[in-house]
């Protein structure tokens, strides 16, 4: 996991400033890091997601499992998904931000980063949800839905992964 660092020198109103992460989060849906590959693509077809945040026992972020590696990896290696562990394909890497953050710190993260949405984590780094970039929008425009995005359409986001450039 990594924490980037953000971009203090971006404009933001004095009250978006004040805003922390706690004051826009949502609940995140995860996936203990102890199942096997098959429950874990069950788990994810049913919630119609393509990746997942994993945790552990204790509700710590490990990183994040996406149903197309889980696939190429378990399938393609004629792995069996009912005994394979979740844990061995589990993308450390995920950007994060902590829960007393101010909201404007994740906006800098996630453009950063170039991501639509990141975790949010304690700093004792336990999963307590996610923040989007809709949500944050919504914060700078004084909580108006100034995207046109409807309440039911946004709880479902969109994570926007782009390819690192070479």
């Amino acid at each position: 996991m990594e924490q980037i660092e953000p971009n203090h020198g971006a404009s933001a109103s004095a009250n978006f400033e004040g805003h922390t992460v706690k004051d826009i989060i949502k609940p995140a849906e995860s996936i203990l890091n102890k199942v096997c590959v098959k429950e874990a693509l069950d788990e994810m077809q049913a919630r119609a997601v393509d990746s997942s945040p994993v945790i552990d026992q204790r509700g710590e972020l490990l990183g994040t499992v996406s149903k197309n590696k889980m696939n190429r990896e378990v399938g393609g290696f004629g792995h069996d998904p009912k005994t394979e562990p979740v844990e061995a394909h589990i993308e450390k890497n995920s950007p994060y931000c902590f829960d007393d953050q101010t909201v404007a710190a994740a906006e800098q993260i996630m453009l950063k980063a170039k991501i639509g949405e990141v975790f949010v984590i304690t700093h004792e780094k336990l999963l307590v949800g996610t923040i989007n970039i809709e949500a944050i929008v919504a914060q700078k425009h004084g909580g108006k839905d100034s995207l046109g995005v409807s309440e039911k359409s946004a709880s479902r986001s969109i994570t926007i992964r782009f390819a690192p450039q070479s």
